[in-house]
């Protein structure tokens, strides 16, 4: 298949790579010192869990111009470039498949618009990480189902192209989720990331001193309830059903509780480094889910707190506050819930 990566960040690098590596033709667009470092240099990955360190050469190229032909183009780049590209992307009549692997509120419709819903399918990386100086250091997720590389048609269906796609990825080692509402997945990731991320500001921008900072993972959890209100109120599902469940079923002192001891790890703080270099990208996407939230009349008070600390309007909390009362409303409930199944168990067995 005849690829080209649009954009030469973290995850388009990673990808182009490895691609590349797996007998694909593929060509990575890159502008300014990214193209010129991946000229000299070529794109080089340092896996973050074991300091694997590799250099790949992949063709590389500054413009996608009408009349170049690729079977698919795959777009890296942040939500707040996506206007920037739709018109080159537009202009070329030549390449009937363009999957666009990013966060995104607001929906497919001005891919649709530009491109026909005919050529557009959307998805997210089921990878993060840095970039330092040239060197891309990165993380993946093939391990957790419900976060590896996930991708869908707009309608859901599972199509001959979309087949051939995820025989492509998964053959570079990017194991794949077809997504049967891949709109509704990315509005339910970016209700979840902007609720992370602004407690992470609230903490000091700190994945240790945020584990250690109770009340900044408490406004995390509230936030992440009032996102997901909203897109109630859209009627759109919360996909991976997981999230729900997780936030749902589990009482939040049991939840906070989990959550920090998850921040507490190198592979987190990996995850995490990425959102220093996407706080335009983070306006954007917090501006498209206030419209959201708007438009259904749901009031986020949390997120909008939250949003506060993103922006610098107000200092982070203390390291290890702990200052907010937690919802034990649950924990009872919960408790109770385990205790009579135990009992059902031992009475059936």
């Amino acid at each position: 298949m005849k690829i080209l990566v649009y954009g030469a960040g973290v995850t388009g690098s990673l990808y182009a790579a490895r691609l590349h590596e797996s007998r694909q033709d593929v060509s990575i667009l890159a502008r300014g010192q990214r193209l010129t470092d991946l000229r000299e240099l070529g794109i080089v990955l340092e896996d973050v869990t074991t300091g694997y360190r590799t250099t790949t050469r992949v063709n590389i190229v500054e413009e996608l111009k009408p009349e170049d032909a690729y079977n698919l183009v795959v777009v890296f780049v942040p939500k707040n470039r996506v206007s920037e590209v739709v018109p080159a992307l537009a202009a070329n009549l030549y390449t009937p498949n363009v999957l666009f692997m990013g966060n995104n509120a607001a929906g497919p419709d001005e891919m649709i618009a530009a491109l026909g819903r005919e050529r557009v399918l959307l998805g997210f990386p089921g990878a993060g990480g840095t970039r330092e100086g040239h060197v891309v250091r990165y993380i993946t997720s093939e391990g957790n189902r419900e976060y590896r590389t996930t991708m869908g048609e707009l309608d859901g269906n599972t199509t001959p192209r979309l087949k051939k796609i995820i025989e492509a990825f998964e053959g570079a080692g990017f194991p794949v989720t077809i997504s049967p509402d891949m709109d509704a997945w990315l509005k339910t990731h970016v209700a979840l990331i902007l609720s992370m991320g602004g407690a992470l500001y609230m903490a000091g921008f700190d994945n240790y001193r945020m584990a250690r900072t109770r009340d900044a993972v408490v406004m995390m959890v509230r936030a992440v309830h009032e996102g997901f209100r909203v897109l109630r109120a859209h009627d759109i599902p919360i996909i991976p059903s997981i999230l729900k469940i997780m936030l749902e079923w589990i009482p939040e002192p049991i939840l906070v509780t989990l959550i920090q001891r998850r921040l507490n790890s190198k592979v987190v703080e990996a995850a995490f480094g990425h959102a220093s270099a996407a706080h335009e990208e983070g306006k954007k996407l917090a501006t498209e889910f206030k419209a959201l939230a708007r438009s259904a009349s749901v009031p986020t008070p949390k997120m909008d707190r939250l949003r506060e600390y993103v922006n610098r309007k107000i200092l982070p909390v203390e390291d290890g506050s702990a200052k907010i009362p937690l919802n034990w409303r649950g924990v009872w409930v919960w408790l109770g819930t385990i205790v009579g199944l135990v009992l059902i168990l031992t009475l059936i067995l």
